[in-house]
Formats: structure tokens, C-alpha cells, sequence
């Protein structure tokens, strides 16, 4: 069986957690907060300091602000880089300052308000409107198949009367007129206008169509409005 190989990445910041997590317990501890206090200051120093990074990489990449999650990041690396150089002998354990136990008694609610607002900004996600056309193309119907032919039996010849020639077929019914949106029609009006006045010629339906980008029906339809 193969063993899996240590990764020096993770090596290295297990052992530089572990040596920050114990200088901010001894700067607790000899602050004034003992037992399991001293211990709960350098897991919340910590998480706020991954809260925030971590913030800060999503608000990023959504091409949003990130000021509130660096200013709680900077908050954060403050503290745990306080608590790793104080221990370097800048400071008598023994005698701790009355500003560093103040500072020590005040990180909890500090903490817990930066912690809230970071859990509580998440922006709301808002897509694009749709855009609406000025106009809806009627859908064009399903094409019907045609039966076909049914064969025709011959019948022998038989001695008829002339027909009579057939009466002519009935003029068809005009085509319905098309509606068109009173908003395309004005701006209708105006491509014709811009291009009788640049050229100085009325506008045909074909450059109509083209301007306007609407099928040949609505094209004569609303040339037949603008004559």
C-alpha cells in the first residue's frame, strides 16, 4: 500500500497556526482571561481572519466592493501580529499593560460585530431585464401534408351534351389588414424622414425593411401608413 506524501504547504501552516494560536493564548492569559477564555481568544482571532479573507476572494470575483471584508481582514492580521511580536520579550507578561488588557476585555464584541456584518452582506442577485420588442412576429402555421390522390376509375366514353362553359371564378377576398404597433409606425416615420432628407428621395419598402428589420408583410403594411 502506498502511503499518501505529506504536503509541505499544509506541514508549514499547521506548525505557524499552532505557534500564533499559542502566542495569543499566552497574550489572554496574561491579560486576565483564564482556563477556556484564554483559549476561545486565538480561535476567534482566526476565524475572523479566515472569515474575512474568504469575504473578500467572493466579493472579488463578483466584481463587487470588498472595503468592509479588508478592513476586517486588517483587523484581524493586527491582532494576531500583536499577539506574535509582544511575546518576543517587547512585553513583561508578568506586568501587562492596562491598554493591552482593555484591548484583550474589548476583542470579543469587536469580534462578534465583525463577524455579523461579514455573515450579513452577502448582495442580492439581480440578472439583466429583459428587453421587450417593439413588435411581436406572428408565428408562421404548421404546414399541413396533402392527401393524396385517390385513384379515378376510367369510364367508358358516353355521347353527352356540350358543357357549358364554366362561370369565372369569384375574385378572392381581400387580405385582412395587418396592426401595427402605432410606436413602429412613428418610428417608421422618422427612418423615412432621415432618408429623404439625406438622399431626396422618398424611402422604398425594400430599404424600409431593411431599416427597420421587419418581415415583407409588416414592410408594405406600414409603407401603406406612411404613403
Amino acid at each position: 500500500m502506498r502511503l499518501p506524501r505529506p504536503d509541505a504547504v499544509i506541514v508549514q501552516a499547521a506548525i505557524a497556526g499552532a505557534l500564533s494560536f499559542a502566542h495569543l493564548h499566552d497574550i489572554a492569559e496574561a491579560a486576565g482571561q483564564h482556563d477556556w477564555k484564554a483559549w476561545a481568544y486565538p480561535v476567534s482571532v482566526d476565524l475572523l481572519l479566515v472569515a474575512s479573507w474568504h469575504r473578500m476572494r467572493t466579493l472579488r470575483a463578483a466584481g463587487l466592493p470588498a472595503r468592509s471584508a479588508w478592513t476586517w481582514f486588517a483587523i484581524a492580521l493586527t491582532a494576531s501580529l500583536g499577539a506574535n511580536v509582544a511575546t518576543a520579550g517587547l512585553l513583561d507578561l508578568g506586568h501587562v499593560p492596562t491598554w493591552l488588557r482593555i484591548l484583550v476585555a474589548g476583542w470579543p464584541a469587536l469580534a462578534f460585530f465583525g463577524g455579523t456584518l461579514l455573515a450579513h452582506s452577502n448582495p442580492p442577485a439581480q440578472g439583466p431585464e429583459p428587453e421587450h420588442p417593439l413588435y411581436d412576429e406572428p408565428e408562421e402555421p404548421a404546414a399541413v401534408p396533402e392527401p393524396e390522390p385517390e385513384p379515378v376509375a376510367i369510364e367508358p366514353a358516353v355521347d353527352t351534351p356540350p358543357a357549358l362553359p364554366a362561370a369565372p371564378d369569384p375574385a378572392p377576398a381581400p387580405a385582412p389588414p395587418i396592426a401595427v404597433p402605432t410606436a413602429l409606425v412613428e418610428h417608421a416615420r422618422k427612418v423615412a424622414a432621415d432618408h429623404e432628407a439625406r438622399t431626396g428621395h422618398p424611402i422604398d419598402t425594400d430599404t424600409l425593411r431593411a431599416r427597420l428589420g421587419v418581415p415583407p408583410h409588416f414592410a408594405d403594411a406600414i409603407a401603406a401608413q406612411l404613403a
